[in-house]
């Protein structure tokens, strides 16, 4: 029936998309339009009486074109919001990367500082005081990082020479001269761990315990950029769909190669258009 494949024709018409799902759901609409057409004429209606009904009953060209149009934009609006998806996860991820990143460099540069001036007040200095010791611990609380402070006198090293043979070996079996510890804030979520900050010097060592969320930075980086690199993949993946070049093997180029991978895609495909146009 030439009427039948006109209209569905007419309704398709503006659509663009992937040629063989277009011609399936072209090839299912005539299908059902044909077998309304059949059932009105066993009613008793002439052909096109059940032609004229079925197309109404189905909702008339422009409709119908209009409720396809839709469709197909629907598709786009998905693949692009997927994009955007992608392009959100990867910029958030770099910005906590980056900040983390900058806080933890901050911290270590602080750290240094604050080892420094506790060296300052220790300088020439036979024991700690209580003076110093206020001093010291203004200096830690000046931060949030810092949990821990242990001060060694390395004079006591050089007396007990016989039964250690390094400044970090007395450390790890003498009680510190002077300790100094609070707590900082520290979520387990953060994946929190404190590394040691040591330091000395001829008369003094200082080993400090530090906050530090390194872990944490890693994990966001990784999830943000393997979440970007799998909705990319759907991105990339619909648009050759649409473009009727949809193959397995582009679907590991996109997933392995990511931008680069579409762009030698795109170069393909328009290689392939130029030599079907010449």
């Amino acid at each position: 029936m030439n009427q039948i494949e006109a209209f569905v024709d007419s309704v398709y018409y503006s659509v663009r998309g992937n040629e063989k799902e277009i011609q399936e759901l072209k090839a299912e609409m005539k299908s059902h339009l044909l077998e309304a057409v059949q059932e009105l004429k066993k009613e008793g209606k002439s052909e096109q009486e059940a032609i004229d009904i079925a197309i109404e009953r189905f909702g008339g060209e422009d409709e119908m074109r209009s409720v396809v149009g839709q469709l197909f934009k629907a598709q786009k609006v998905f693949a692009k919001w997927v994009l955007y998806l992608a392009v959100i996860f990867l910029v958030t991820a770099s910005t906590v990367f980056g900040f983390i990143w900058t806080t933890e460099e901050k911290n270590a540069n602080e750290n240094s500082i604050v080892a420094t001036n506790i060296f300052d007040i220790l300088e020439n200095k036979e024991a700690i005081t209580e003076d110093m010791k206020r001093e010291i611990e203004a200096l830690v609380q000046e931060t949030d990082q810092i949990s821990k402070v242990e001060i060694y006198n390395v004079r006591d090293v050089e007396r007990e020479a016989e039964n250690v043979t390094s400044i970090f070996e007395y450390v790890e079996k003498a009680k510190p001269n002077y300790q100094y510890e609070r707590k900082v804030w520290a979520p387990e979520w953060l994946l929190v761990d404190f590394s040691p900050y040591g330091n000395g010097d001829a008369e003094w060592y200082v080993d400090m315990k530090t906050r530090h969320i390194g872990s944490f930075m890693t994990l966001v980086l990784f999830v943000g950029v393997a979440v970007y690199a799998a909705l990319f993949t759907i991105w990339a993946t619909i648009n050759t769909y649409h473009h009727k070049r949809i193959h397995f093997g582009w679907i590991i180029v996109f997933a392995l190669f990511n931008v680069l991978g579409y762009l030698v895609y795109r170069l393909v495909e328009r290689k392939v258009y130029s030599n079907t146009i010449s």
